[in-house]
């Protein structure tokens, strides 16, 4: 595979060709994703609704919402649930406070049973109102806030007297009558100021008035992430891992894709390519993984383009007696015996060398041997004339050939040539009308011409 950029259309050739592959990587991460659920149990949470009765900043409604989370209240709760082996430490991570609209703070807690869940949620709301109550002095200063309703009547009783007193004087008639009636009102104003202030002092007391909205409602399904949410993501995780991973081996692939660069590894020439129709498409080896392989299809290369339209046998035997046209030619005069060298598994290769076989006939007589890539062994030279080595393409590394192409050396052999077996889609024979044989077949196959590679 090239460095280019990764398209569309290279995903989608993947997502065709690799689709077994990737249902099965998505079926085992749906499975790992089963498993973390038996792992870590289903939890379930439940949410408490405070009022903060007045007007409160923001600063302020975080101080309280920080309380409410705070060790002394949850310490409280968890004393007062007396969950065997659970503490107030451990209930910290189970209970979280937010402030939200209308001075409203909802707090939240997680537990292993919807029953416990409801609880947690009601004893840390009952605990935090108890506990800002007292920090705020509520349930301590009963008798202050008695004392002060007292003041407030005694104010109001002498503010009656004054007017009782202003009306008995002397309405201007002396001195000293003025005098008294000024000195009065500026006692009722004084007094006035005075109920004013203790009135305005006392929507700041109310505000420690917290109430509860009511029990927690009990949670009806598991708090996330749920065991479907868990299969999910690890179905998508291991999908789309699937599908890194292939287009990183691709790119990090050393075989060789093209048939000048398989016959530059054997130091030799390319005579041509051997079309290999039907089914088999794909570059398939057999042996390397064996049933498995073949059934995830990881037995064909998904990165290479899709197999060109062959033409007829008569096309396709053109092609092979051309190979061997250019095969006597790099021949000596005798005598004509070629070793066809097949990497063991090439399927294509082999294929494509029976093919060859059939179309030179006695003149060269080629004998195929299937050759172990791993640990090469070609049989020694006896009445051979060369080497001739057949494979597929896409493959074989270049390490791989060249052990090959030591082995030969080895056992006496010269690489004459190179002939690559490409798999094409093979298209309905043409009607009768169109003439049986191209104008090429009427050369003789050992004649002198020669063309490029076919």
């Amino acid at each position: 595979m090239s460095d280019d950029t990764i398209r569309l259309v290279t995903i989608g050739r993947l997502l065709r060709r690799r689709w077994r592959l990737l249902a099965v990587l998505a079926v085992a991460g749906a499975l790992v994703g089963y498993g973390t659920s038996a792992l870590f149990p289903p939890r379930y949470t439940a949410s408490a609704s405070v009022l903060l009765p007045g007007q409160w900043e923001e600063r302020e409604l975080l101080t309280q919402v920080e309380i409410a989370t705070s060790s002394a209240v949850v310490d409280r709760a968890a004393a007062t649930l007396d969950w065997p082996g659970v503490s107030g430490t451990e209930l910290r991570d189970r209970v979280r406070a937010e402030a939200a609209d209308g001075n409203i703070i909802t707090i939240s807690g997680t537990a292993g049973t919807p029953e416990r869940a409801q609880q947690l949620s009601d004893r840390m709301a009952q605990q935090f109102v108890t506990f800002a109550a007292r920090i705020a002095g509520e349930g301590t200063d009963a008798d202050a806030a008695a004392g002060t309703e007292a003041l407030r009547q005694k104010v109001r009783e002498t503010d009656r007297r004054i007017t009782e007193l202003a009306e008995a004087a002397d309405p201007g008639r002396t001195v000293e009558s003025v005098q008294a009636r000024t000195e009065l009102e500026k006692l009722r104003t004084a007094l006035q100021e005075a109920m004013k202030k203790l009135d305005d002092a006392a929507p700041a007391s109310s505000r420690t008035g917290l109430v509860v909205m009511g029990p927690a409602a009990r949670p009806t399904g598991e708090a996330p992430p749920t065991t479907v949410q868990r299969v999910g993501a690890g179905a998508l995780l291991s999908f789309l891992l699937g599908i890194v991973g292939q287009l990183a081996a691709a790119r990090m692939s050393r075989r060789l894709d093209t048939g000048q660069e398989i016959a530059a590894a054997l130091d030799s020439a390319l005579l041509g390519t051997v079309d290999i129709p039907g089914r088999q498409l794909a570059h398939r080896r057999a042996g390397r993984g064996g049933r498995t392989r073949r059934v995830l299809g990881l037995d064909t290369r998904w990165h290479t383009p899709a197999p060109r339209m062959s033409g007829d046998e008569a096309d396709r035997r053109l092609r092979c007696r051309r190979v061997c046209a250019r095969l006597r030619e790099e021949l000596p005069a005798a005598p004509r015996q070629v070793l066809a060298v097949v990497p063991e598994g090439d399927l294509l290769g082999r294929r494509a060398a029976e093919q060859l076989a059939a179309e030179a006939g006695h003149d060269p007589l080629l004998a195929a041997v299937d050759v172990s890539v791993s640990r090469p062994l070609v049989p020694d030279r006896d009445t051979e004339s060369g080497a001739l080595v057949v494979l597929s393409a896409g493959n074989w590394t270049a390490e791989e050939l060249g052990g090959v192409a030591q082995a030969c050396a080895d056992a006496g052999h010269q690489v004459v040539g190179v002939v690559v077996a490409e798999p094409v889609r093979a298209r309905s024979e043409r009607s009768a009308e169109r003439p049986a044989q191209h104008p090429e077949q009427a050369v003789p196959v050992g004649g002198a011409a020669r063309g490029g590679p076919a």
